[in-house]
């Protein structure tokens, strides 16, 4: 039976709200374009044009064999993930680059489903970025795909955290950005709302994918998350 908060209908057929980070919480993508791109650099690699594009959503074991293996960086592939992720939590400790409305939509929705979290950033990088945003407690369940078998588009990560929460994948609502991460949550069966970066946009097939486009976290109503 629906029931109405703040003016809003909600349909309790969707239990659970799950958030993907990078791209939908915080600006992360350029840097980790700029951090990559200068490792790759600086150890020798070949950076390509689409590189950050391909590695959207890629596990942290994923993206740095990508490095090591592909881009001709001179270092293993488990060397790769920590010298980058170091370099990233300092990135983030000088500043972190929350998206508008990024902590209020959160919280907003916190107050009416449980909510999930799942983020192809490595444990440490999402444990760093939701204290530092105060959001921490929002979330009942927090993964990152380096805890599951495949990265994003596989839906392994979505259908973990569904599970964890104790939600049908099918009465979730996933928020998500990236080609990989819109293809990520269809293929668990999640609603999907898309939420597209201009910087880094998605392929017209997987947003195609999605229920809803918004343009920012601030339309992230109960009637979108709804449907």
């Amino acid at each position: 039976m629906p029931i109405i908060i703040d003016g809003e209908r909600l349909d309790m057929s969707i239990a659970a709200v799950v958030f993907d980070m990078d791209g939908v919480l915080i600006d992360s993508e350029p840097v980790w374009e700029k951090v990559r791109k200068d490792y790759v650099t600086v150890n020798g690699g070949r950076w390509q044009p689409d590189s950050q594009q391909r590695m959207m959503g890629m596990s942290t074991v994923e993206w740095s064999s990508y490095l090591a293996d592909d881009l001709g960086v001179a270092q293993p592939a488990d060397k790769v993930a920590a010298d980058v992720i170091d370099l990233m939590a300092d990135e983030y400790a000088q500043h972190l680059p929350l998206l508008p409305g990024a902590v209020d939509a959160v919280r907003r929705c916190a107050d009416s489903w449980k909510l999930g979290l799942a983020s192809s950033s490595p444990a440490s990088l999402i444990a760093l970025v939701l204290e530092k945003a105060g959001l921490m407690q929002s979330f009942a369940v927090v993964l990152s795909t380096e805890e599951v078998g495949r990265g994003k588009p596989a839906p392994d990560v979505y259908l973990t955290v569904a599970q964890r929460l104790g939600v049908d994948p099918n009465n979730c609502t996933a928020v998500e950005d990236s080609t990989n991460g819109l293809r990520s949550a269809h293929a668990a069966g999640m609603r999907v709302i898309a939420v597209p970066r201009p910087e880094f946009p998605a392929s017209a097939e997987a947003l195609a994918q999605a229920e809803v486009v918004i343009d920012g976290l601030d339309q992230l109503t109960a009637d979108v998350i709804t449907g």
